[in-house]
């Protein structure tokens, strides 16, 4: 058993993971502990609080009211006790512990990757997990548990989700070298329209930017290739001679290697985005984490420390 582990009470930890998979099966594979066990632990933890804390359907389980509260007291002591056995590994030197980032595409490919890298030489003995996925799901892997540091783009507040860092993330349209626009100080997405473009999926936050200024003037977008793949965009342009939209962020290393160009787009409503990073409302990181926040922090600012 994990040190970790040692650290939770048997009870919430089986709870916790029937509530994260739905199934005293799954969780009991998971756990490598007899199913009996976890219904009978389930079954203490339900008649000490006088109240059913799962659903149970022929498909799984699903929390109730009650057990959602419950399963967030017991993410939170998890989370609490990992941070408690990576402080005492690291000790003052940052010599051990694991950083866990959910982050979107659009970080994944170059900025998260280049600071990890970064701090590695000074921290050879953390280690890193990095889970990309869209935009709409990092706080909620924040929230699970499932990641120690959310990096996306702006949506909605989520309860129990403190924003660290904060910072503008206009679109900007995205050119290679030599091309007709290349010249210009700014473009227009009228401007763009009339050349190959591609463009990121409808569902993606910089698309919705994108689509509610041409709704504005009425401005149909055609793309010839639509991907959420923000490295098959960016190649498209290169290979193509068209042209699509990102952050600057996303694209700022290619920019200054000239590989692309990145130009502001003249429309109302580009500038309305911003860039979040995230952590668990509430909750001290280990110190490992905290120091890779500031890392990453300055990465996103463009100093490199």
């Amino acid at each position: 058993m994990s040190a970790t582990n040692q650290l939770q009470d048997t009870a919430l930890r089986y709870f916790l993971e029937v509530a994260r998979c739905g199934s005293v099966s799954l969780a009991s594979q998971r756990l490598h502990v007899a199913m009996s066990a976890i219904s009978r632990q389930i079954a203490h933890l339900e008649a000490q609080l006088e109240t059913p804390l799962f659903e149970r359907h022929a498909r799984g389980m699903v929390p109730t009211a009650a057990g959602d509260i419950l399963a967030r007291h017991a993410r939170r002591i998890s989370l609490e006790a990992e941070q408690a056995v990576d402080a005492i590994h690291a000790l003052a030197n940052l010599s051990a512990g694991a950083v866990r980032i959910a982050t979107s595409d659009a970080f994944a490919n170059e900025l998260v990757p280049a600071v990890c890298a970064r701090f590695q030489q000074d921290y050879p003995g953390v280690r890193f997990e990095v889970l990309m996925c869209p935009t709409a799901q990092v706080p909620g892997k924040v929230l699970a548990g499932d990641a120690d540091i959310g990096l996306c783009f702006s949506l909605a507040p989520v309860k129990d989700i403190h924003v660290v860092h904060r910072q503008s993330a206009p679109v900007v349209a995205i050119l290679p070298p030599g091309h007709a626009l290349a010249r210009r100080r700014q473009v227009s997405l009228a401007e763009l329209t009339r050349y190959p473009l591609a463009l990121p999926p409808a569902e993606t936050a910089v698309r919705q930017v994108v689509d509610m200024a041409c709704a504005r003037q009425e401005l149909a977008l055609e793309p010839v290739l639509v991907s959420n793949h923000a490295q098959t965009l960016l190649k498209y342009v290169q290979y193509s001679g068209g042209v699509s939209v990102s952050s600057e962020v996303s694209v700022r290393h290619l920019v200054a290697s000239g590989e692309l160009l990145a130009k502001p787009i003249s429309d109302a409503g580009l500038d309305l985005r911003d860039i979040e990073v995230q952590t668990l409302g509430g909750r001290a990181l280990p110190p490992a984490t905290e120091a890779y926040l500031a890392q990453l922090i300055m990465g996103l600012k463009g100093d490199r420390g």
